[in-house]
């Protein structure tokens, strides 16, 4: 589980081809790394991926066919990313719950600055619509 709030933006590395997937390697400067074990949960542009390997400042990651399928900006090496490491039942929960499970592609159809604020309208997949809430929580992009 994640609270949505991103933590550092890194950069893709490298995005080598593995089995119809990706295995991608995440460079980071402030997301801080050295607590993270191999198996834990990191989430790359919202998208929960599991640290495989780390070394130094960088952490890498499968990604399989099926969240290729249902993301977008994965697939490209210089490719700057949102991070965030998965929470701990400890810690203080200053965003909301989501899961890091992709379901879908939405489409960002205004973006508009409201003064101290900006007001962003997606479009949901018509598939995924029914189950989104009215006042419910959807990462996009992280």
């Amino acid at each position: 589980m994640f609270s949505g709030i991103i933590a550092d933006i890194g950069t893709i590395a490298k995005a080598e081809d593995r089995n119809g997937g990706l295995r991608l390697s995440v460079s980071t400067k402030a997301l801080g790394i050295e607590d993270v074990q191999l198996g834990d949960s990191i989430a790359v542009n919202g998208v929960c991926l599991t640290v495989i390997e780390k070394k130094g400042e960088m952490f890498t990651v499968d990604v399989s066919r099926e969240t290729l399928n249902c993301t977008v900006g994965l697939e490209t090496q210089g490719a700057r990313v949102n991070l965030e490491k998965a929470l701990r039942l400890a810690d203080r929960l200053g965003g909301h719950l989501v899961s890091g499970h992709v379901d879908g592609v939405g489409e960002v159809v205004a973006f508009t600055d409201i003064g101290e604020s900006w007001k962003l309208v997606a479009r949901a997949p018509q598939a995924l619509a029914k189950y989104i809430a009215v006042k419910g929580s959807i990462t996009i992009n992280g």
